[in-house]
């Protein structure tokens, strides 16, 4: 039985979204209606769309009586989270060959890095690269040739576009497939130390190169509990992966069978056989608060308080923030992983993983277990692990217990009894606050402003000596229609020594900070952002600025009729648009909506 106070909030964001989900559903049926169009293709259309396939698959899809998967697909082998997609079209072509259906690459998305592209011009790209490969991925379907969908990818903004795409697609069924993380490298407590000591000046870039190569090592996704580990554990939850598909490493059998296993699910659940399984009836309401509650008890990325808001109202749902601070607040802390804890991700896959984190969340009644999913009705299928028994895929009964309390524990004895994710408000505006890394003696600062426009003019104070005492660093012009958002990760050792050193110190950002929100306060996705007239552009330097965690409270502290007559600063260069390709992203900076609506281009400015 499902706690009261999640259905509460449930069946809140479901009145709220009573007719935009209608008019989605209705738009979704009306396609669902014309069908898979492959079959009232002319000739020519159809000849072209089998040309490049041999002579078996020609003769299937002539007849259109079995399933044609197209397969939507992020590799790159820049990007060791998607390098391993390579084999994957042969694995699924050759899966679904085996019971007698056909699968083609529909097409290619772009997946860029957030770790490649930290700190420079090209991170200015990166939100909106989401909404791009949501319009490509409904490019890459377009053609009308397919049953169903397989799309295969990991990392940031890749599962959140693909998932927006595909839910323009909502009467295909579709499934996610992975690559699986890493094997662990150097660990993260140690890596962390040594970007500090870089910071500081006592270690050289050759012993900071080495230590980072130490930890991305490998093929696989990195093994920090970021935004790509988190869609992970996400897409599990929504069950739109096969059960246990998140975490096990590439390269191996069992992977290979996982992605095999994918290809024959999703052909066996198109609107031809009896298993038919839309993606528009897995992503109900249901199905977005069994992410989002899964999202606040692993303490995953607070870039899926804007990602995860976008995949809902693509599905015609509407969430806002304080749906996730009240989610939040009934919501125990089931897990320690860096950043978070100092476990990586395998670490907590062989402590027991997703299926033990659903089981527990399930038990507690913390989560919708009377869903449906690709892999059958109801949530308890993402309870079991799967296994190869004589080379075969096989399913067993997942942990009852952790192998490790350390890193995962019962939802009945948490590590927090609450997920450490909150919505803060005041004069300020809106904003998040992740408090989940962030010791209890630093949810509230009160401090003086110290006012930038860049990471680059923080770290340029920082070294000449001009941070040494208690500050609330606001960094502002940092919102999507600014600049795209980006990540504002240069900060972190900064302000961590100066937290190091004794002094009160917290972030104030219209910018992001994700996954790797750490130890030090951080109100992040600040909403209206400077740029759209929001209150931080009237912040300056030496104004009293309040970030309480318990309250929810974000406050200048400055006279109420000063405030409200003070000027808004203009923002001082527009290097952000030029350069790295940030002239063609001119239109989505300014057709994007605020944060608290997913900061996307496709429902306009708020």
């Amino acid at each position: 039985m499902t706690d009261t106070r999640l259905d509460a909030i449930t069946d809140r964001i479901r009145e709220r979204s009573t007719d935009s989900r209608r008019a989605y559903l209705e738009g979704i049926d009306r396609m669902r209606r014309q069908g898979p169009q492959r079959g009232s293709l002319s000739c020519s259309n159809l000849a072209h769309g089998f040309a490049g396939c041999g002579s078996d698959d020609k003769q299937v899809l002539r007849l259109t009586e079995a399933a044609n998967l197209g397969i939507v697909t992020a590799y790159n082998d820049m990007l060791s989270a998607h390098q391993p997609l390579a084999s994957y079209p042969d694995v699924v072509r050759e899966a679904a060959q085996s019971i007698g259906c056909t699968a083609q690459v529909a097409g290619g998305v772009p997946a860029m890095c957030d770790g490649v592209t930290q700190g420079t011009a090209g991170m200015e790209l990166s939100l909106f690269s989401r909404d791009i490969i949501a319009a490509a991925t409904a490019i890459a379907l377009s053609h009308n040739m397919f049953d169903a969908a397989l799309c295969l990818g990991v990392c940031d903004k890749i599962v959140p576009g693909l998932l927006i795409g595909a839910l323009s697609f909502g009467h295909l069924p579709v499934i996610f497939v992975p690559a699986g993380p890493m094997p662990s490298g150097l660990g993260n407590k140690e890596k962390a130390a040594i970007r500090q000591q870089y910071a500081e000046g006592k270690v050289g870039r050759d012993t900071l190169l080495e230590a980072e190569s130490a930890a991305y090592h490998s093929p696989g996704t990195c093994t920090f509990y970021g935004t790509a580990n988190s869609n992970q554990m996400l897409m599990e939850a929504m069950g739109i992966h096969i059960p246990g598909a998140a975490f096990e490493n590439p390269g191996t059998p069992l992977r290979d069978a996982l992605t095999a296993a994918a290809a024959q699910r999703a052909c066996r659940i198109t609107a031809l056989g009896s298993e038919y399984t839309p993606l528009a009836e897995v992503v109900d309401e249901k199905a977005i608060v069994n992410a989002l509650v899964t999202l606040l008890a692993t303490g995953g990325s607070t870039n899926h308080c804007l990602h995860w808001v976008a995949i809902a109202r693509a599905a015609g749902i509407v969430i806002d923030w304080q749906d996730y601070a009240d989610l939040s607040a009934i919501t125990p802390l089931v897990t320690r992983i860096y950043p978070n804890g100092s476990a990586d991700v395998n670490h907590f896959h062989a402590a027991g993983g997703s299926a033990y984190v659903i089981r527990t969340l399930l038990e507690a009644g913390l989560l919708h277990e009377d869903v449906k999913t690709a892999w059958g009705e109801g949530l308890t299928h993402y309870t079991r692990e799967p296994k190869l028994q004589d080379g075969k895929l096989a399913y067993v009964e997942g942990a009852a217990v952790s192998a490790d309390t350390s890193v995962l524990r019962p939802a009945l004895e948490p590590f927090s009894p609450e997920g450490g994710l909150r919505l803060l408000e005041g004069n300020l505006g809106r904003s998040v606050i992740k408090v989940s890394a962030v010791a209890e003696a630093h949810h509230v600062v009160e401090a003086p402003a110290r006012v930038f426009e860049s990471q680059e003019a923080l770290k340029a104070a920082f070294e000449a000596g001009e941070l040494e005492g208690d500050l609330v660093a606001v960094v502002r012009f940092q919102g999507p229609r600014a600049n795209g958002m980006p990540e504002l990760h240069k900060l972190t050792p900064y302000l961590g020594i100066l937290q190091d050193r004794g002094f009160q110190v917290a972030l104030v950002t219209d910018g992001r900070m994700s996954g790797a929100s750490g130890k030090v306060p951080a109100a992040i996705h600040v909403t209206p952002e400077a740029l759209a007239d929001g209150p931080l552009a009237r912040v300056r330097n030496g104004d009293i600025i309040r970030l309480d965690a318990h309250k929810g409270e974000l406050q200048a502290l400055v006279p109420q009729d000063e405030w409200r007559t003070r000027k808004a600063a203009r923002r001082s260069s527009r290097d952000s648009e030029f350069g790295t390709g940030r002239e063609l992203f001119a239109f989505m900076r300014g057709a994007a909506g605020a944060a608290e609506s997913g900061a996307s281009v496709f429902w306009g400015p708020d």
